[in-house]
């Protein structure tokens, strides 16, 4: 007869067969027990797409910072005061400043868009401000006089999005300003005061170095510490004086300055300007 440990062992292995089957060492296992491991499909899909978003990010914001990183080699310097000669096609030459012209003048200017030479004696606005259409190029000149830097482009060769591109680089940056230009030669022009970059794309690097190089740059410009500010009474960034695209007439000023007498009293406070464009500047005490 069985003893009672034997009985024991019985009961034991018929209550393991019940619960699940054994292993070859006869360890009950778990192992076809019916129970599987669920897998947190909703957890891999957020994953996915959260990786998916930061690959995304990363290929449109790296080449930015690697653009910004590139273009601040050219950042002006005491030891480097004219960093855009290492621009390729960077076109320069000398203007004599403080040479204006009334509101109803015209420049016979010898660059276009011009880059220095006589000018109106209010300047365009130039706090980021990206002007819808052209503007008077006499404006715009005495804003480059100021330490700005005017980006034009031809608006028939290039889409809205190019233009929205050449925007963003413009809107909200102090001492820049940006408008179309027709008949422009190229795609885009760059210009500060005596200098100039005419590209044919909008995606060019050279655009970030050129503004880096000669916005503010204190050495390459004459009126240092002159405003980019104006105001409605003077000059209305909402209503600008339009660009003019019939050739200037026999009665525009030369590029010499002749009949001009340099004005040495250059206001730095739009204040202190004539409401009305066309009357000469009267500084006040």
């Amino acid at each position: 007869m069985p003893s009672g440990s034997d009985k024991k062992s019985a009961k034991a292995i018929k209550a393991a067969s019940k619960t699940g089957t054994r292993n070859k060492g006869g360890v009950p296992s778990s192992v076809g027990s019916g129970k599987q491991r669920q897998i947190p499909w909703l957890t891999v899909a957020a994953s996915v797409v959260v990786i998916a978003l930061i690959g995304a990010l990363a290929w449109n914001l790296v080449p930015k910072y690697q653009d910004r990183a590139e273009a601040q080699r050219f950042a002006p310097s005491e030891s480097n005061q004219d960093p855009s000669t290492a621009i390729e096609g960077v076109q320069i030459q000398e203007y004599p400043a403080a040479l204006h012209v009334t509101g109803t003048q015209r420049v016979a200017y010898d660059q276009s868009p011009p880059f220095g030479g006589p000018h109106d004696q209010i300047w365009a606005n130039c706090m980021g401000t990206v002007y819808p259409n052209g503007l008077r190029t006499e404006n715009a000149v005495h804003s480059l006089e100021h330490g700005a830097v005017w980006i034009a482009y031809d608006p028939d060769a290039l889409s809205e999005d190019q233009i929205a591109t050449l925007a963003s680089k413009v809107d909200g940056q102090q001492y820049m300003l940006m408008s179309a230009y027709p008949g422009l030669d190229s795609p885009v022009s760059l210009q500060s005061w005596g200098h100039q970059l005419k590209l044919d794309s909008v995606d060019d690097p050279r655009i970030d170095q050129f503004i880096t190089a000669l916005r503010l740059n204190r050495f390459q410009y004459p009126e240092v510490g002159a405003s980019c500010s104006t105001t409605p009474q003077t000059f209305d960034p909402d209503n600008p004086p339009p660009f003019d695209p019939t050739p200037p007439g026999a009665d525009a000023v030369p590029m010499s300055g002749e009949g001009i007498t340099p004005d040495s009293t250059e206001l730095t406070d739009p204040a202190q300007l004539p409401a009305d464009p066309a009357q000469p500047v009267v500084p006040t005490p």
